[in-house]
């Protein structure tokens, strides 16, 4: 029987300085700003049949419903509340308070799960870029943006401000974060624990984007449905091509450290199994978010990202 050669497919290699494939730089992030125009007509939220002065990409409960008033002249027809109209024997109206101050947060991921690629760039970097982008177009429509970093140990709040002064100042600090863990090598950390600092920091009513791989965990995306029932939540699922089709067959080798495994990807039933995998995680994230009202965008790291993001 003859073996395959063994390939070394994910060695381990000590990231150059300012390689853009490993980490992003501030200026790569300042220049997600080119790629805005292709977004301008994507409304990331679903159009209500009334809308604010505030006029905002990030569309939805543009107008809130405030109380039920009895009927005064020029009021709006349409806005009678027809039920309480009937019980009271008098016509009554809703009145709804306009919502002109929007805020969009993005949820970047940036634990030890990020730092994987097998060609182009690391996950980690297609999410910052994301997120830079995504703070752009909320820029672009004069709405709040706020970023929360985490890295599984730790978290990173930016509160949701304008202007591009607080957005500079983001993507400098998504810089440094991104390049110090590159030499983090505590893999037992675990992505997404700052969910609960959502709850805590955050104005309901937002938009809450999370970018991550959630990898091994579609079902922890469940710990979000505290915040869908209060915010406009979407997930943005990060993945590298590797993850979608698997590798050629053969035996390769895997080096972490002092630690090497060898495995053997050869042979059909291999193929079908990981196909099925990759699948029935993102099966499971689309349902999970059809279920819960949010929207699930996946997001490949060799692709375009506007493109992606948009729906199809």
């Amino acid at each position: 029987m003859v073996i395959s050669p063994i390939k070394s497919l994910f060695l381990k290699k000590k990231a150059p300085a300012f390689d853009e494939s490993f980490a992003p730089s501030f200026k790569t992030l300042m220049h997600m700003k080119k790629d805005v125009p292709y977004l301008k007509d994507f409304n990331f939220k679903k159009t209500s049949n009334r809308s604010g002065d505030a006029k905002s990409v990030f569309k939805g409960r543009g107008i809130e419903f405030e109380e039920v008033r009895t009927y005064q002249f020029g009021d709006d027809l349409r806005d009678i509340d027809w039920r309480v109209t009937a019980r009271k024997n008098q016509p009554y109206t809703k009145i709804y308070a306009e919502e002109k101050d929007r805020e969009v947060y993005v949820v970047l991921d940036l634990s030890p799960q990020m730092y994987f690629a097998t060609k182009g760039e690391l996950k980690s970097v297609t999410a910052s870029k994301t997120a830079a982008l995504l703070g752009w177009l909320a820029l672009s429509y004069h709405d709040k943006f706020g970023l929360i970093i985490d890295t599984g140990a730790k978290n990173y709040f930016f509160k949701a401000k304008y202007g591009d002064t607080h957005l500079l100042s983001v993507f400098k600090k998504t810089e440094q974060i991104a390049r110090a863990q590159l030499n983090d090598n505590q893999q037992s950390k675990m992505p997404l624990q700052s969910l609960p600092l959502i709850e805590q920091k955050i104005n309901r009513r937002s938009i809450v984007f999370v970018i991550s791989s959630f990898d091994g965990q579609p079902q922890s995306a469940k710990k979000l449905l505290p915040i869908i029932r209060q915010n406009e939540v979407y997930l943005v699922d990060i993945f590298d091509p590797i993850e979608k089709n698997a590798p050629p067959s053969g035996v390769y080798t895997a080096v972490y450290g002092d630690f090497e495994a060898t495995l053997d990807v050869s042979g059909k039933d291999f193929e079908r199994v990981y196909q099925n995998y990759f699948e029935e995680k993102r099966r499971k994230m689309q349902t999970l978010c059809k279920k819960y009202g949010a929207h699930y965008r996946p997001v490949q790291t060799d692709l375009p990202i506007p493109g992606q993001l948009s729906p199809v």
